[in-house]
């Protein structure tokens, strides 16, 4: 693919590729078994929901002042602070777990603190790719970026249950040793990562810019509701898919192709991504990924077996990465350079504010009703969503990539009054 072979010949897009696929493995072992070693220390859906919570509640907190933090500071610095914060809280679990003291109060304090990290790291890291990769690659490098999750996921899950096996602590070191690798290469970028120099303006201005830019675009406004919703539900219903599968005592091998199933998804959407988007109109491909993030869940309201939910995720996760990259890539192309730290971690925080729910909705669900009834209340509200895009005619409109400029001109345009 020409876009592909293109973005190969950008050497600081590849090294911070690179380094930031093996972070985010890293970061995909640790998330696999910190819900697993939460339930086998408490015995408790919910405690181990509350640990998973901590992560996206750090997350989520960090997200709106790294998003001013990535437009007034060094992106370099920013990334690097963040991987460093990450290796040495990995680090600590490591030891901790050899030495026979792992508790549920440390992992919690390592969710949490790694959540600000990754809340961190995040709104530099998206400016960062834009500041070295031009506009008409913006979709191909949102699809790598895309790809790169879908390989954590790919790998992530089956290792994580290997090493998990081998020995509780395991995943947390090799974690430990991915920041470290995110931290070589973010050091060997060569382009200036530097933030625009801007007049200093008051901090509440720079926390709320980012919202009413994207508050100002009927096309944002009606997203900013649905991913945040859409990620909710989805993430509560695959909590309430793998705790089910926990209590059933499926091995933690088998909960793991669920994972792996995802990545593969993944990676098929990712590849066929920069076609998808360049031959659609984003707004119909938008309202598609809506669809998509409800349809392929309906079986597992009937079905807990492993081998559905694996089935089900794949089918999930085969359209998401051209949504992600799409949606992803039109933003950063219509959003002026002095905004795409905050416009980005606004997108992101919005998105995932009701995140650290999702666990506690799922945990509840599981114990007080059932995994039959609390899936079939969730895939329903994933269906109710989705009409949402379908009836939103400010995300139908929106063009394919060679119109984008149009409406980025105007973008810039409104950002300047």
């Amino acid at each position: 693919m020409p876009g592909y072979r293109q973005l190969s010949q950008n050497r600081d897009f590849t090294v911070l590729w690179i380094g930031d696929t093996v972070s985010e493995l890293g970061s995909s072992l640790s998330m696999f078994v910190f819900p697993l070693i939460a339930y086998a220390l408490s015995g408790s859906a919910l405690t181990a929901a509350l640990v998973e919570a901590a992560y996206l509640g750090g997350l989520c907190a960090t997200l709106l002042p790294a998003g001013v933090l990535a437009d007034r500071v060094d992106r370099r610095r920013i990334m690097l602070a963040a991987s460093a914060t990450g290796c040495a809280a990995h680090t600590s679990l490591a030891f901790a777990g050899a030495l026979g003291r792992l508790t549920l109060a440390h992992l919690a304090v390592v969710a949490l603190v790694t959540g600000v990290a990754a809340g961190a790291f995040s709104p530099a890291q998206t400016s960062a790719i834009r500041t070295v990769v031009s506009t008409e690659d913006l979709p191909t490098a949102m699809s790598q970026n895309q790809a790169r999750q879908h390989v954590a996921s790919l790998v992530g899950g089956p290792l994580g249950g290997a090493l998990y096996a081998v020995t509780r602590w395991l995943p947390f070191a090799v974690d430990a040793v991915s920041y470290a690798v995110a931290c070589v290469t973010v050091s060997r970028v060569r382009t200036d990562l530097g933030a625009p120099h801007r007049r200093p303006e008051p901090l509440r201005r720079q926390l709320t810019e980012g919202f009413a830019f994207m508050w100002a675009r009927p096309f944002f406004r009606v997203l900013l509701g649905w991913s945040s919703m859409t990620n909710l539900v989805v993430n509560a219903l695959f909590f309430v898919v793998v705790l089910r599968m926990v209590q059933a005592g499926v091995p933690a091998a088998q909960i793991g192709l669920v994972s792996t199933a995802a990545g593969v998804g993944g990676l098929v959407g990712a590849a066929l991504a920069p076609t998808l988007i360049d031959r659609l109109p984003t707004g119909r491909l938008t309202v598609l990924v809506g669809w998509a993030c409800c349809l392929p869940l309906v079986p597992l309201a009937f079905s807990a077996s492993p081998w559905t939910a694996c089935a089900c995720t794949f089918l999930l996760l085969l359209l998401n990465p051209v949504g992600n990259a799409g949606i992803g890539s039109y933003r950063m192309a219509v959003t002026p350079d002095h905004l795409q730290g905050r416009v980005g971690s606004t997108s992101q925080f919005v998105s995932m504010s009701v995140m650290p729910l999702a666990p506690l909705l799922g945990g509840w669900l599981l114990e007080h009703r059932g995994g039959t009834v609390a899936i079939s209340a969730l895939v329903v509200a994933s269906a109710l969503l989705a009409l949402l895009l379908t009836a939103s005619r400010s995300i139908r409109s929106v063009p394919r990539p060679c119109d984008w400029e149009r409406d980025g001109g105007a973008a810039v345009a409104a950002a300047a009054v």
